[in-house]
């Protein structure tokens, strides 16, 4: 399973008020939520993402609420992948839960900037930054974490097992 996208940037400690602000929570909608993703850090992000595309942050992303709603805009937005320093514990099991790929490594957080084309290449945890030529080594996958993802998250991967 791989990933190929232009690279939005972020730092420190993006918080789920900012991935998806409190005040558009009153949609279930995940196209109405993707329509405000990114709107407090980045006011322009929606009309800049295109399908693939990869966030980049440093130390802590995702932490605050433990809201499902943060990952799930994101990945109805487009992004295919978001590569951190660390995660906070809760964005990490929910974005693993609705089938979004996040990888964690400080070396390509700190080695890749915006604009920058990645690849990553989730069997082998290997990161390419295909703008600069430079290769990191995050942490793979594990099996089943790679098939709830290709799943497309945790309650498609249950009901597929059901259906066979």
């Amino acid at each position: 399973m791989k990933a190929k996208g232009h690279v939005f940037k972020y730092g420190d400690n993006v918080d789920t008020d900012v991935i998806i602000p409190a005040r558009y929570l009153n949609s279930f909608d995940p196209q109405e939520l993707a329509s405000h993703a990114m709107v407090d850090i980045d006011p322009d992000f929606v009309n800049k993402v295109k399908p693939g595309d990869i966030i980049v942050a440093n130390k802590n992303f995702g932490c605050g609420s433990s809201r499902e709603h943060a990952p799930l805009c994101l990945k109805t937005v487009g992004v295919s992948c978001i590569i951190a320093e660390t995660f906070a514990r809760i964005f990490f099991r929910n974005s693993i839960n609705i089938g979004l790929p996040i990888i964690e490594c400080p070396e390509a957080a700190r080695g890749i900037d915006a604009g920058d084309e990645v690849e990553v290449d989730f069997d082998t945890g290997k990161i390419y930054n295909l703008t600069k030529g430079t290769e990191f080594q995050g942490h793979a996958f594990p099996e089943f974490m790679q098939n709830l993802i290709a799943a497309g998250g945790l309650v498609n991967y249950i009901n597929s097992k059901k259906n066979k």
